[in-house]
């Protein structure tokens, strides 16, 4: 029997977090143009660019705003969404990152970067996929990093929260795949958003960087877009429990 291939996410709604820039605005956008209607979360940061460019796509999209450091919240905040959506995708991009040496690492901070990283990370993935299993078709897209499979500098929480995504995916994947939901993960190398402006300021590292990226340069946020719409898509429907890494080919070197 043939199956046909698509890429198509019409007839879909698909939550992302983090969504008002960088990676989480990329993917949100994406998924609108590959026609899905699109379910955006954020915390502090405003998302009309997002929602405007979301619409122009042709779809709908609904805003909510909420802080993902408390899982008690991210949960709460997924069972309003279910409340006024029926969701087939999920993306978990929302993560925070903390800078600090190892032995000065506070352990205020070591909390926050695992509660919002990975804690509620779970909260929100385990309450979306639990009406996926029900209608027997879903996916579930954590944003992992390459510090899930390196250990970094001075990032010890987040190093240890994005270990951690992966964990959760394959677990998750390993579960749920029986009921038609699949569950990945992807690891963006350097990109240049927010989260990396410390490393992009300084020459030295900067330059450290780019000379072990083969690709030569910094990533961008559109570069992570192609592989969220492929996971979320049904060409991926035999893909579960994988990290794809989209990252110029720094792992490879």
């Amino acid at each position: 029997m043939e199956a046909s291939l698509s890429f198509g996410l019409s007839g879909r709604t698909a939550v992302v977090t983090g969504a008002g820039s960088g990676i989480g605005q990329a993917i949100a956008i994406a998924m609108a143009q590959a026609g899905a209607d699109l379910v955006l979360i954020g915390h502090h940061r405003p998302m009309d660019e997002t929602e405007e460019a979301v619409v122009e796509a042709g779809v709908r999209a609904a805003t909510y705003y909420a802080d993902l450091e408390d899982s008690v919240t991210a949960a709460a905040l997924a069972r309003e969404v279910l409340a006024g959506h029926s969701i087939d995708i999920v993306v978990n991009n929302a993560g925070t990152i903390r800078r600090e040496a190892v032995l000065a690492y506070d352990m205020a901070d070591w909390t926050a970067v695992l509660s919002t990283n990975l804690t509620s990370v779970f909260a929100l993935a385990q309450t979306f996929a639990a009406p996926m299993v029900q209608r027997g078709h879903g996916k579930v897209i954590n944003v992992a990093s390459l510090l899930s499979f390196q250990g970094g500098v001075r990032v010890v929480a987040y190093t240890a929260s994005k270990h951690g995504v992966v964990g959760l995916t394959r677990a998750m994947a390993n579960e749920l795949a029986p009921a038609g939901v699949q569950v990945n993960a992807i690891a963006p190398g350097y990109i240049a958003t927010a989260n990396t402006r410390a490393l992009r300021d300084d020459p030295e590292r900067s330059q450290a960087i780019l000379e072990r990226i083969p690709a030569g340069r910094w990533g961008r946020p559109e570069d992570i877009a192609g592989a969220a719409v492929f996971l979320a898509s049904s060409a991926s429907d035999y893909v579960t429990g994988q990290v794809l890494a989209v990252d110029g080919g720094w792992l490879a070197r």
